[in-house]
C-alpha cells in the first residue's frame, strides 16, 4: 500500500458549516480501522456546485482506484440515487449519518436494517406535495445509508479542538432551515431549524479559546432563527451577549451571515457595547428589488437593507458588509436587475458573493420563467465588477490608518471589519495572533 492509500482524505465543498462537519467526520474515520478512504463532503446549493463535485470524484478515483470513495453531505442527502449509480462511489451516506461513528465501522457491509432505516423508502412528503419518490428505484441500494433528514430533531454534539491550518475557528450553533425560498434546495439536505443548545455552545467555546483561537466565527444554515426551537428563550443575540460574558478570554466573535428580517435590539446593544462582536455583516440578500425578493419568498425588502447597514454604520462606522446575490432570477427584468446592482453602491456592499440563477430540479424556482444563460451570466459579471469597485472605493479610506489584525497565511491577515491586508515585511508573525498595525497595502 502506498503512502497515499495508507491516509484517509475528506474533501469539503461548499459553506461554513460543512466545514465544521468535515472536521467531524476527520475525527470519527481515525476512529475506524479503515484505509485509503476518500470522503467528498458534498455542496448541492448550485448545479455547477454538484459538476466539480462529480468532476472530483472521477479524478480522485483515476488517482487512486483502489481508494473508497464516500460521498455525503447535501448533494448526498438530496439525491442519493444519482451518486450511488456512480461506478467510482463506494458508498452515499447522509447528512445526519455523516456525524455518526458507526457510519464508518462496517463501510460496503449490507445493513441488518436493509428497506427500513437505510434510505427513505417511499417519498417525503413536506409542505402538502410531494418532493421525492422512490429514491432508491435506479440507485444501488446497498451503498445508500441516508435516513429521511425531515424527522431529524437534534445537533450533533461533538467538541471539534482544532481546525487544520486555519487560524480562526468555526462553531456551529444551528442546523436547518424552516423556511422554502423559491430557489432553494438545501432545507430538502438539512431539515428544519434546530439549535444547539447554549450549555453545549459554550463548552465548545471555551475549549476552542484554550486551543488558543483567538477569533471564532459562529455558523449555521439559519442563524438568526438560533433559540426559536429552545425553551430556554434565547435568540441569537441575547445568546451571544451571554456567551460573551461567560467566556470573557474570547477576544473576537463573528457571525458568518445575518438575516436583516430577524434582527432585534439585542444585535444594536452588542454592537455599541461590545467591543469584541465582529464589524462586518454578510447579509442573506438575494436581490435588491422588491417583486423579486417576493418572488423567492425572502422576508426583507430593499429598504431593510439600505436601513440595517445605515443603523450599523451609525455605531461603528467602520463596519463592512456583503451579501449573496442571485444574478438573473426567473423572470428579471433589466430594471429589476438594475436595483439589485444600484443596491451594491448604495448600501456599500463590498464583498458578495455572486451566482447566475441556478435552476434546482424540485423547487418552485425551477418551473418559473427562465432567462437565457448568456444573460445570467453577463449580470453576474456586471455585479462583480461593481462590488470590485465598491471595494477599492473602501479600502481607500482606510490606508493609513491603525487597526487590529489576526494573522492568517504568512504575512496577511483580517481586519475586524474583514478587510484582508499584507502586513510589513520584516515581521515574525504567528497564525491566529492578534497585532496592530499600520495600513499601507490591502487586497482584494
Amino acid at each position: 500500500m502506498t503512502k497515499e492509500e495508507e491516509h484517509n482524505k475528506v474533501i469539503n465543498f461548499g459553506c461554513r458549516l460543512n466545514l465544521v462537519e468535515s472536521e467531524i467526520i476527520k475525527k470519527l474515520v481515525k476512529k475506524s480501522d479503515h484505509k485509503n478512504l476518500i470522503i467528498l463532503n458534498s455542496c448541492a446549493v448550485t448545479n455547477e456546485a454538484e459538476r466539480k463535485l462529480k468532476q472530483t470524484i472521477r479524478s480522485n478515483f483515476k488517482k487512486n482506484s483502489e481508494a473508497k470513495i464516500i460521498v455525503t453531505g447535501c448533494a448526498a442527502q438530496i439525491d442519493p440515487a444519482k451518486y450511488s449509480k456512480m461506478p467510482e462511489v463506494a458508498m452515499v451516506i447522509g447528512n445526519h449519518e455523516k456525524l455518526k461513528e458507526e457510519s464508518y465501522q462496517n463501510l460496503g457491509q449490507k445493513s441488518q436494517n436493509s428497506g427500513q432505516n437505510i434510505i427513505q423508502d417511499q417519498t417525503i412528503l413536506h409542505q402538502d406535495r410531494l418532493f421525492f419518490e422512490n429514491q432508491k428505484k435506479d440507485g444501488n441500494f446497498e451503498k445508500i445509508l441516508v435516513n429521511d433528514i425531515m424527522s431529524v430533531k437534534d445537533t450533533a454534539n461533538h467538541l471539534i479542538t482544532h481546525f487544520e491550518e486555519k487560524s480562526r475557528a468555526f462553531l456551529q450553533i444551528q442546523n436547518g432551515c424552516n423556511h422554502r425560498c423559491t430557489f432553494c434546495i438545501i432545507p430538502y439536505g438539512r431539515g428544519n431549524s434546530r439549535s444547539v443548545p447554549f450549555g453545549d455552545i459554550a463548552n465548545q467555546t471555551r475549549l476552542l479559546v484554550k486551543n488558543s483561537y483567538n477569533e471564532i466565527v459562529l455558523t449555521g444554515v439559519d442563524i438568526t432563527d438560533y433559540g426559536k426551537d429552545l425553551i430556554s428563550g434565547l435568540s441569537l443575540f441575547s445568546m451571544i451577549k451571554r456567551l460573551l460574558k461567560l467566556v470573557p478570554e474570547l477576544p473576537r466573535l463573528r457571525l458568518s451571515s445575518i438575516d436583516v428580517a430577524e434582527i432585534d435590539e439585542d444585535f444594536y446593544d452588542l454592537l455599541q457595547n461590545e467591543a469584541r462582536f465582529m464589524p462586518y455583516f454578510h447579509i442573506s440578500l438575494q436581490s435588491g428589488d422588491d417583486m423579486i425578493l417576493k418572488r423567492m419568498k425572502r422576508r426583507h425588502k430593499r429598504q431593510d437593507v439600505l436601513d440595517f447597514c445605515q443603523k450599523v454604520r451609525n455605531i461603528r462606522p467602520n463596519a463592512t458588509f456583503g451579501s449573496d446575490i442571485i444574478a438573473g432570477f426567473p423572470t428579471e427584468t433589466e430594471e429589476m436587475f438594475e436595483n439589485s446592482f444600484n443596491l451594491i453602491k448604495e448600501a456599500d456592499l463590498i464583498f458578495n458573493h455572486i451566482f447566475p440563477f441556478s435552476a434546482k430540479s424540485g423547487t418552485p424556482a425551477a418551473k418559473m420563467p427562465q432567462l437565457p444563460l448568456k444573460i445570467r451570466k453577463e449580470r453576474a459579471e456586471k455585479l462583480r465588477k461593481a462590488t470590485e469597485i465598491s471595494h477599492n472605493n473602501f479600502v481607500q479610506k482606510m490606508l493609513g490608518t491603525k487597526q487590529k489584525v489576526i494573522i492568517e497565511d504568512g504575512n496577511f491577515g483580517r481586519c475586524e471589519n474583514f478587510i484582508k491586508v499584507k502586513l510589513p515585511d520584516g515581521g515574525s508573525y504567528n497564525r491566529g495572533e492578534i497585532v496592530e498595525i499600520e495600513l499601507k497595502n490591502i487586497l482584494r
